[in-house]
């Protein structure tokens, strides 16, 4: 993975106070809890009992729509690697 591309997830992690990713139809709503070669982990859900870690590969994250929670507006905005 690129350099440029590392900065964007790092970027996308950093943005709003959630992150969203929506890959298949599917939707994972958490934060980023690490930025690494092969992807982000996502972390979903409060305490360990209701919540659970996701690793996005590079790959997926191509497919996905990417969101992050804006807390000034109160929405959602979309995010582009």
């Amino acid at each position: 993975m690129s350099d440029h591309l590392i900065e964007r997830l790092i970027a996308f992690a950093e943005s709003g106070n959630q992150q969203k990713v929506t890959l298949s139809s599917a939707v994972h709503q958490g934060w980023i809890m690490e930025v690494a070669e092969q992807g982000i982990l996502l972390s979903t859900g409060f305490q360990e009992k209701t919540g659970k870690d996701m690793w996005f590969s590079f790959k997926d994250l191509q497919q996905a729509e990417l969101a992050y929670w804006d807390s000034k507006t109160s929405q959602w905005v979309a995010f582009t690697l």
